[in-house]
Formats: C-alpha cells, structure tokens, sequence
C-alpha cells in the first residue's frame, strides 16, 4: 500500500509556479499613455504657430481642451520642455517657448551641419528606390507650392529633409536629428510664412535633388547646409525686423530734447 501511493505520488503532475511580480511587468504590453496623446497635439499645434510663442498654457483650460485630466497634461508639458518647445515655470503656467535669436542661430548652425553630413553621406548610399521617393516627394512639394497648399507643403517639405538623413544610414546621425527636430520644424514652417521665402526654398530643393541624383557627394552636402542656413538667417532677421517695428511707437512716442533733438532715454 504504502509503494503504491509513492507511486501514484511520483505520477502527479507537479504544480506549475506562480508568476513572480518581475516577471508579470516584462510581459506587460505598452500602450500610448494619454500623455503621448496630448503632447503630440500640443506639440502640432506649437510648430504650426497655433499656439504663439510666448503663450500661456494654463491647466485649466487646456485640460478641457483636450478632455484629460491635469496629472498626464504635465507629464506631456514636461516632454514638450525637454523639447525645448514649452517653459515650465515655477508657481506658475507653462508658456510656448519664445523665439530668441542666440538659440535660433546656434540651433541652425548643429541642424545645417548635421543635415550636411547626412546629404553627404545619401550621395553615396542612396538606393535607387530611395531616390525614387525623393522624386516622388519633390513632385509633391510643387504641386502644393503651386496650389498655395502652405500646412501640405511643409508636411511634404519635413518628409524630405527627413528622408535625407535616412537615406545616409547612420543611426547616431538620424538620433541627433530627431532630438533637434521640433524646434526645427517650428522655425521652419515660420520662415516658410514670410514673403518670398517659399519660391526660395522650392528652387533650392530642386539643386539639392539634382545634385544627390548626380551622386555629388560634395555639392548636395554644400547646398543642403546652406539651405537650412538661409532658414535660420530668415526666422533671425525677422525677428529682427518685428523687434525694431515694436520699439518704433515707444520711441516717437517719448519726448526729445530742445537743445539736442534726441529722443530722450
């Protein structure tokens, strides 16, 4: 008897263990956190000049705006900082990150250069799909030039200045990029709004294909550098141009001196 039930002991199945708590977190599925959600849609709404720089981001009323709670908006405020498109500030609303013309310019300066290495870099790397999308992307960018499309252009134009990094395979290269991207692309799409910038930028895309199209390994990385150069020194001068017309009023508006005709400090 007492063989027989060691036998029948030795038969059982043993009882599989529990699943311990590390274990239960690896397998747990990542999903888009509503913070992801939001910051995506401010940060939209920041690079096409819907939320001007400068402008408060109270809670209160963004929240309602986008249906969330307060806790995952300043975790998306947060993300939308390290960005560099939004300032938190202490004891009081976050704001749209102005634009300053020392960080613009240095801005520009990391992004002509990165782009630069990337042209480089695509001339001689390119597959003969990868210039067909640029192609394609060129096409697309003059048919909404032509049509005044300026949001689907910029779309397009951010697909291809993209598209070139890709196009170089080097994946430190494309980190760097992205990391500088939104501030980028906000820069980018002010500077297309000014007067004579968006037939400039069309004809320089032009060059900068021809010259990939030619493997010119040189003259692509040369353009593409000063295309995004010629960015940043039109967001700049601007800029410029917008502070000088600010200050006009307040200076015709003080009084000048009898003996010297200056306006006084």
């Amino acid at each position: 008897m007492t063989d027989s039930k060691a036998t029948k002991r030795n038969k059982d199945p043993k009882r599989p263990r529990p699943m311990t708590a590390q274990q239960r977190r690896r397998l747990r599925v990542p999903r888009t956190g509503l913070h992801e959600q939001a910051a995506a849609r401010l940060r939209s709404m920041i690079v096409r000049g819907e939320l001007a720089p400068g402008q408060p981001l109270g809670e209160t009323d963004l929240s309602d705006a986008l249906g969330i709670s307060r806790t995952p908006l300043r975790e998306a405020l947060k993300q939308l900082a390290i960005e560099g498109l939004v300032e938190l500030r202490l004891n009081r609303s976050a704001v749209v990150a102005p634009f300053r013309r020392e960080e613009l310019t240095e801005l520009f300066e990391a992004v002509s250069g990165i782009e630069r290495c990337a042209a480089e870099l695509a001339a001689s790397r390119m597959a003969p799909s990868d210039l067909e999308r640029l192609e394609a992307l060129q096409e697309k960018i003059e048919w909404h030039h032509d049509r005044g499309e300026l949001r689907d252009y910029f779309q397009t134009n951010q697909q291809i200045h993209s598209a070139i990094v890709d196009c170089a395979r080097n994946s430190v290269l494309k980190a760097t990029h992205e990391a500088l991207l939104a501030r980028a692309e906000r820069a980018r799409f002010f500077a297309l709004s000014v007067l004579g910038r968006w037939d400039e930028s069309v004809r320089e895309h032009q060059e900068i294909l021809a010259a990939l199209r030619a493997g010119d390994a040189a003259r692509a990385g040369q353009l593409l550098a000063h295309h995004v150069r010629r960015t940043g020194e039109i967001v700049v001068e601007t800029l410029d141009r917008k502070a000088d017309d600010a200050a006009a009023p307040d200076a015709q508006a003080k009084p000048r001196s009898r003996k010297t005709g200056k306006v006084a400090p």
